[in-house]
């Protein structure tokens, strides 16, 4: 009772070489399209958490910022000291007398805000300290009471700031879009 090989392989239900090569190609099939699901789910939340890491330091730094900005010039007047003492459109220092002996002077009374490569920094007297990374740019424009735009120091009462904002890890061009442009006026309160 000689029967062959592929008869005894039937009869105790093994897998012939056909059958075990397209178990394969459709096991790879699935497996290939559950990687791509969950690659593009992975890219997915990458994007969304690099967008909210850009407005969120955005916010952060345009809310303190601004809030420095309107206190320039408090406790004194024009006369006893300027607000601003530089408007240049990348930089901003002003100052404000906190403690109210008329003189600028102490940490905090003269404070610079400025853009150093893709670095926020605010100095306010122990060195220029990091605000927020990931900035692409900054801008400050200078307006009078009638709201034109001026350069004269003395003559400013309003600061309009322009936020740009990237990932801080941004090293493609498809994550460097993901930017945050936030813009606001402020007015001095104290002039």
């Amino acid at each position: 009772m000689d029967i062959d090989a592929s008869a005894r392989a039937r009869e105790c239900g093994g897998v012939q070489l056909a059958e075990l090569l397209v178990a394969l190609a459709l096991t790879g099939t699935v497996m290939g399209a559950t990687y791509a699901a969950l690659d593009q789910g992975r890219r997915a939340y990458a994007i969304g958490a690099a967008r909210v890491e850009t407005q969120q330091n955005a916010r952060i730094a345009l809310a303190r910022l601004a809030a420095e900005i309107r206190s320039a010039g408090a406790g004194g007047t024009e006369a006893r000291f300027p607000a601003i003492v530089v408007a240049e459109p990348e930089r901003i220092v002003f100052q404000r007398d906190l403690n109210g002996d008329g003189v600028i002077g102490d940490a905090g009374e003269a404070v610079t805000w400025r853009l150093a490569g893709t670095v926020l920094r605010r100095d306010a007297g122990g060195g220029a300290q990091p605000i927020i990374n990931g900035v692409r740019d900054l801008r400050f424009v200078y307006r009078d009471a009638g709201g034109i735009e001026t350069v004269a120091r003395r003559e400013i009462r309003s600061v309009e700031i322009t936020l740009v904002t990237i990932p801080d890890h941004a090293r493609s061009e498809s994550t460097v879009e993901l930017g945050t442009v936030v813009r606001t006026s402020v007015r001095l309160r104290n002039r």
